[in-house]
């Protein structure tokens, strides 16, 4: 997934702007690439950033038995 960065916006930003989240995603999209981290925190406006996929829908939660309530 591609996205464009804003003028001073930061790869944080970017992760929470696009994929709503910024956990583990933010390395993820350091990794994907190269270079990036060279330009600075605030990344030019018009910078295409290469993002993860977006992942896949959370797992049901299961029921559990509370052994002491």
């Amino acid at each position: 997934m591609l996205a464009t960065a804003r003028d001073g916006e930061t790869l944080d930003e970017i992760c929470w702007r696009v994929l709503g989240r910024t956990a583990a995603v933010t390395e993820q999209s350091l990794e994907l690439n190269p270079g990036l981290a060279d330009l600075g925190p605030r990344l030019p406006g018009g910078t295409t950033v290469r993002l993860p996929d977006p992942p896949a829908a959370a797992l049901p939660m299961r029921e559990t038995v509370r052994l002491w309530d």
